[in-house]
Formats: structure tokens, C-alpha cells, sequence
């Protein structure tokens, strides 16, 4: 899993070292970006609401291409017995493709760790997240979301699935 996270990393080190050197383009896709996040959440067999915040920043590299990296902040309501998923913590390195001036649609893969609270005390998990969507440019500077996750746990603990909706600013 170590390597998994440092692979993750060095994608967004590189993204983010490339970004003054890339060609600078008009797109609404571009430049640093905050935001909030809303969806439906399934882990271990059983659903749930997840909300919280993402971050990132965008550079476009050619003229309908994007390369990014992005972190999250959630928490779920998502409960089997005495084990409760709770906060979520991910980074991921993001590629994107201008459909139209407006859309553009993204791919994403990333480290994550899970908190798992077990009765009196908690586990933390690591994985690998992965999944893509649509973003949508209301204005040069807002937009809205929706994207699907998948985030892969180590040691046969299973997998999360999440369909997720956003919006933000970009500065």
C-alpha cells in the first residue's frame, strides 16, 4: 500500500511541478478550485450519505486537455452493527478532456484512507480510489458535478462505491 500512496504522490508532485510551465488556455477548467460534496455511499453491503469537501487544481496541457490533482475530506452515515464509516481522506491525480466549452469529462485515480469506528475504538484502512464524471462550467467561476468512485481497500477488507455530486468555485 506504501507504494500504491507514493505512486499517487508523485503524480500530483508532477502535476503540480508542470503547472508554470504548461500552456495557459481560457478554459473554465483551469486554475485552483473549492468545493462541496454530497452523495450516496455504499460500503460493507450497506448504504448511506456522504458529505464533505474537495480541493485541486487544474492546468490545462493542451487545448481540450486537463491534468490535475485533487484532495477530499468526507464523512459517511453508513453503519453495519458497531461499525460506523467515518471520515475519508483522499488525493488523487486527475485527467480531464473538454467535451464542449462547458463539459468537461475527468478520470481519476488516488490514495484514500478510511477511519472505521468499531464499537469503543477504530481502525484506519487504506486503498486505492479510482472513477470519473462530469464536470459542468455554470460560469467561468462556478461549477456542478457528478462523478462515480470506486475505492479498492488492502487486506481483503472489500470496496466503497460512491456516486457523488459537487459544486464549487474556481478562483
Amino acid at each position: 500500500m506504501r507504494t500504491i500512496a507514493l505512486a499517487a504522490l508523485a503524480a500530483v508532485s508532477v502535476v503540480a511541478i508542470s503547472a508554470p510551465a504548461a500552456a495557459q488556455d481560457a478554459s473554465a477548467f483551469t486554475g485552483p478550485r473549492i468545493g462541496a460534496t454530497l452523495g450516496y455511499d455504499k460500503t460493507q453491503g450497506r448504504d448511506g450519505f456522504t458529505y464533505g469537501g474537495a480541493f485541486g487544481y487544474d492546468v490545462a496541457v493542451a487545448p481540450r486537455i486537463t491534468l490535475g490533482a485533487e484532495g477530499t475530506f468526507e464523512d459517511s452515515t453508513v453503519k453495519r452493527g458497531t461499525l460506523h464509516a467515518s471520515r475519508d481522506v483522499a488525493i488523487s491525480a486527475r485527467a480531464g478532456y473538454a467535451l464542449t466549452p462547458q463539459i468537461l469529462g475527468f478520470a481519476k485515480v488516488g490514495y484514500d484512507t478510511t477511519r472505521f469506528e468499531l464499537g469503543t475504538g477504530h481502525t484506519n484502512v487504506e486503498g486505492v480510489r479510482f472513477g470519473g464524471g462530469l464536470e459542468y462550467a455554470v460560469t467561468p467561476r462556478t461549477y456542478v458535478s457528478a462523478e462515480y468512485r470506486r475505492t479498492e481497500y488492502e487486506g481483503n477488507f472489500g470496496g466503497r462505491d460512491a456516486g457523488i455530486v459537487g459544486f464549487g468555485i474556481r478562483f
